[in-house]
């Protein structure tokens, strides 16, 4: 490993970097990038005193992928985390290790979900696994502890705690403050359990989509809200006397003064639902409403929480010089083509939110359409902080883009890889290119190729790789995919097998 001196002068000089990390926050649930669902304001000061990136993707669209890629700054077939069931390498390169060599101070605080001990850090206290919403537990140094509460309050509270009292005032920080919300069930806070009962949400035009214009594998998939959610685990629906009820993980964990709440806020609606009997579409519409709002129950809780934390910056005067990044492992489906979840290079789980303020440096208000990537994240955490970037990683620093100087030889297409099937949700692999209009997809275990044209098809709705009109575009992207992977080391065999 790399190892830098720095001067105590040129350390207080370097700008702290806080990162916020969501699971699964679609960015159609920011108001900043336009929601027509729900407000953001903490989030969307971020965008209005900095910038907001409309075209950020990732790599492989899920969790623990999605994390090691942003540990390294290398994609899957490399950093070695293809799916959620691998265990992340922690004896490879990372961004906070050579972070820390260079002299910063790091913290891991929230959700990790790479499996490995987070040692590398400085400070760490993550959740085991998922981890749970309500009274979670968290791994520390000392062992396993559970704190009563809500878990997105108890991260933040856990990452304020780590700012005030236990990290060096003497050193830069590089904070990863990594929530679970709203991750799959979409438990709300207690206190927000009736917010936006009285509202009905606006359902996505594609809700009952038919798949038509897509391959085989849109048709395969088990991830519809319409046949595979879960009225009693994932829309709360159930006798609360049953003993099945009673065993399940999060009612379980409850105190007798929380399930008291959580029964007061389900109870009624559900025995309202189940008088009604609502079937066909309309139950597709009542399942959409009760999953789109404990969803966004969820991340009301987390932009109260990122208000907290700038507030905290304010306070103490560390806002000045303290670079704030809000971003998530990867989009989400909230009811767009029938669906809840991610895995697809289709848009709403392709794209994920990325703001940034770094005050001084970035225009407040600005936006970037350039294509960027989760796998760029790092390479630009250590080129803000003046650290080497290392020839391996893979990925392009964001530092002039945050600066106002797109370069003029900035990339000009994405590659993409989901590696995770057979397995829950049942999406078939599939990797592919986006160029900023066009998308190319290829399913290669089923031998069918997808081509989109996203300024005429923005909803991706029905494919043109067949079209001899585009003809030309599916040669050319075939040889930009082709040198992608070159350029990316993608092993030409595919060994690759789930939970092997």
């Amino acid at each position: 490993m790399m190892s830098v001196n720095f001067s105590c002068a040129s350390q207080k000089k370097r700008p702290n970097i806080l990162f916020i990390f969501a699971d699964d926050h679609a960015y159609q649930a920011i108001s900043a990038y336009g929601s027509n669902r729900n407000k953001t304001p903490n989030i969307d000061r971020l965008a209005n005193e900095g910038i907001l990136f409309t075209n950020c993707c990732v790599t492989n669209s899920i969790c623990a992928p999605s994390r090691a890629v942003i540990q390294t700054g290398k994609h899957s077939h490399l950093n070695g985390v293809y799916d959620n069931r691998q265990e992340f390498d922690t004896s490879q390169q990372t961004f906070p290790k050579l972070m820390k060599s260079a002299g910063y101070e790091t913290a891991m605080i929230g959700k990790w979900h790479l499996k490995a001990e987070p040692s590398y850090f400085d400070y760490w206290e993550v959740l085991p696994g998922q981890g749970h919403y309500y009274n979670p537990d968290f791994r520390t140094v000392n062992g396993m502890v559970r704190e009563e509460g809500y878990v997105t309050d108890i991260i933040t509270d856990k990452a304020l705690n780590w700012l005030q009292t236990k990290r060096d005032p003497e050193k830069p920080f590089m904070l990863m403050l990594q929530h679970k919300a709203p991750h799959r069930e979409w438990l709300p806070n207690l206190k927000d359990i009736n917010l936006y009962d009285d509202i009905e949400m606006p359902e996505p035009q594609t809700l009952f989509d038919d798949y038509s214009g897509r391959g085989t594998a849109a048709t395969m998939q088990e991830m519809e809200i319409d046949r595979h959610m879960s009225l009693n685990t994932d829309l709360k629906v159930w006798n609360y006397d049953d003993p099945t009820a009673r065993e399940s993980h999060f009612i379980k964990r409850m105190t007798p003064r929380q399930l008291e709440q959580w029964r007061a806020g389900y109870e009624q609606k559900n025995l309202s639902f189940q008088a009604a009997e609502p079937q066909g579409n309309e139950l597709v519409r009542w399942k959409y409403q009760r999953y789109i709002k404990d969803y966004l129950r969820c991340i009301h809780s987390i932009d109260e929480n990122v208000g907290r934390v700038l507030a905290y910056l304010d306070e103490s005067g560390l806002a000045k010089n303290t670079v704030v990044v809000y971003s998530s492992d990867q989009g989400f489906y909230l009811g767009e083509h029938g669906w809840f979840d991610k895995r697809w290079m289709y848009e709403e789980s392709f794209k994920t939110p990325f703001i940034a303020r770094w005050p001084g440096v970035i225009q407040s208000g600005s936006t970037s359409d350039a294509l960027v990537s989760n796998l760029d994240f790092p390479e630009t955490f250590l080129d803000i902080a003046g650290v080497p970037i290392p020839e391996d990683m893979q990925g392009v620093s964001l530092k002039p883009i945050l600066k106002g100087k797109q370069p003029t030889n900035w990339r000009q297409s994405l590659y993409y890889h989901y590696y995770e099937y057979p397995a829950v949700h049942m999406v078939n692999k599939h990797e592919g290119v986006y160029d900023g209009r066009y998308k190319l997809m290829h399913f290669y275990e089923l031998d069918e190729w997808e081509l989109y044209d996203l300024q005429n098809d923005p909803q991706e709705l029905s494919s043109l790789y067949d079209d001899p009109a585009y003809a030309a575009e599916v040669t050319r992207l075939k040889a930009e995919l082709n040198k992608l992977k070159k350029q990316y080391k993608v092993p030409e065999e595919r060994t690759y097998e789930y939970g092997k």
